[in-house]
């Protein structure tokens, strides 16, 4: 795995490449990108990818699908010395794993945990996508009460914190946090915390994963599912609470611990909506009070208020161009 300094984006698609030089193209790509291993076409089905990999400082995560080409991590290989374990979660389609004598088939939502020192067959059977978070064993094996024990044991999509931990991961890569050295140590222990909360965290480490990686996961989907919403009038702490399946008072510790309130940032939210509408060409016939009630204020005066407070200007001094 990665050392604390090392971060690096890998994509790959075989949508432009020649089918002759797909299979050599991706067995570059696991080279650099993910672990060590041999990729094979399978007969009469052209291999065909689409991945994004993000190399992180102990940990790996691996975004996006493959089909009509089988991916091997075979005998020689696994003389390397790489001893990280991933958890594999199918998102669609069919996924077939083999290893340990276990002959896999992965459903959508289902999840596994493979180790990088078994020879390990991957297999997609029907055209689909998948991710997955690979860690060191050292920082893994001493969280979970038996690390071994959980290798190749199929987990439902129910499982305790999987869709928690895949919502935070896929957010944390959309909102491109690992470009910052802080927010990506800090993102990568919560993804630690909780792929130990899903494999079954000894007690002491699964009170540690509830208080770090879980609040954040949590507190992170409450963020987006504001940021995505604020525009609505009837957007409150109590419905954004009952889509997480949490109270609304514990929502509102969440973000006091984060050093705000709930109503802070969706009043953060929806002013910086109102901003880049007014900056926008196409709302330039647009009145200002029509964008106020557009993004979610049922009142111009206050409005105006938590305009000029955030950008220390009016909203026509930004639509004038008089300020950036």
């Amino acid at each position: 795995m990665s050392s604390m300094v090392d971060f690096s984006v890998l994509n790959v698609s075989t949508n432009e490449i020649p089918e002759g030089e797909r299979i050599p193209m991706l067995r570059d790509f696991y080279r650099r990108g993910v672990l060590k291993a041999e990729v094979e076409a399978r007969e009469g089905k052209p291999a065909a990818a689409s991945f994004t990999s993000h190399v992180l400082p102990e940990a790996q995560l691996l975004i996006g699908g493959l089909c009509g080409a089988r991916v091997i991590r075979t005998k020689q290989l696994v003389a390397d010395g790489d001893d990280s374990l991933a958890l594999i979660v199918n998102r669609s389609g069919v996924l077939g794993i083999s290893e340990r004598g276990h002959d896999l088939r992965l459903h959508a939502g289902e999840a596994v945990l493979t180790s990088a020192e078994d020879v390990t067959t991957f297999e997609r059977l029907l055209l689909g996508s998948c991710f997955s978070l690979r860690v060191p064993r050292r920082v893994l094996a001493p969280m979970i009460v038996d690390v071994d024990d959980a290798v190749m044991r199929v987990m439902p999509e129910s499982s305790t914190g999987l869709r928690l931990l895949v919502d935070y991961a896929v957010t944390l890569v959309r909102e491109k946090a690992f470009a910052t050295p802080e927010l990506r140590q800090l993102g990568v222990g919560h993804l630690h915390d909780l792929l130990a909360l899903v494999l079954g965290a000894t007690g002491e480490v699964r009170e540690l994963a509830g208080r770090r990686g879980v609040k954040a996961a949590r507190l992170q989907k409450a963020k987006v599912s504001i940021a995505n919403n604020c525009w609505r009038q009837d957007l409150s702490v109590a419905s954004v609470a009952q889509e997480l399946g949490v109270t609304p008072r514990y929502l509102q510790r969440l973000f006091e611990a984060d050093g705000k309130t709930f109503s802070s940032f969706l009043i953060e939210q929806r002013v910086k909506r109102a901003h880049r509408m007014l900056r926008e060409p196409g709302y330039a016939e647009r009145t200002v009070s029509s964008i106020a009630y557009d993004v979610g204020f049922g009142d111009l005066s206050y409005f105006n208020r938590c305009f000029r407070r955030t950008y220390n200007a009016t909203p026509s001094d930004i639509r004038s161009g008089e300020v950036a």
